[in-house]
């Protein structure tokens, strides 16, 4: 890590009233990174739209039977790239075992995981401690 490393470290109820919070940290941290020499506007959007969704499936597929229930995101920016885990303490899942979206057939849920990994660079789900973490990276090139 260089000196200037960050890392954002949140816990919210699982409630969907907290996802704008979210997808605006992304947002913001997308637009403001220094050592990023890409489309800053895009980054900030995919940010927002990984956050989004990672923190939602983790509420509605992990936690919703449970509203006292957390979800804790961690977001650490390094010089070369942008690591966000999102941590549930749902049944968990197989990330190999979801399909593709029916593009024929459109529906309006399903499609987050297929963002989340056409969007990012890493995406790995593993459970640690008790936790399921979907950790998603995106390398600053």
């Amino acid at each position: 890590m260089y000196s200037s490393d960050i890392q954002v470290d949140l816990i919210i109820p699982t409630k969907t009233k907290y996802l704008d919070l979210i997808g605006s940290i992304g947002e913001r941290i997308g637009k403001d990174l220094e050592t990023f020499t890409g489309d800053r506007e895009a980054l900030a959007y995919h940010l927002n739209l990984v956050l989004t969704e990672a923190t939602i499936n983790a509420i509605k597929h992990a936690n919703y039977d449970n509203p006292e229930d957390t979800v804790r995101i961690v977001i650490q920016i390094q010089e070369n790239a942008v690591i966000i885990k999102v941590y549930d303490h749902g049944q968990g899942f197989d990330l190999e075992s979801v399909p593709l979206p029916d593009f024929e057939h459109l529906k309006e849920n399903g499609m987050g995981l297929f963002f989340i990994k056409s969007l990012m660079d890493s995406v790995t789900y593993t459970r640690q401690n008790g936790c399921n973490v979907l950790e998603i990276i995106k390398y600053l090139k």
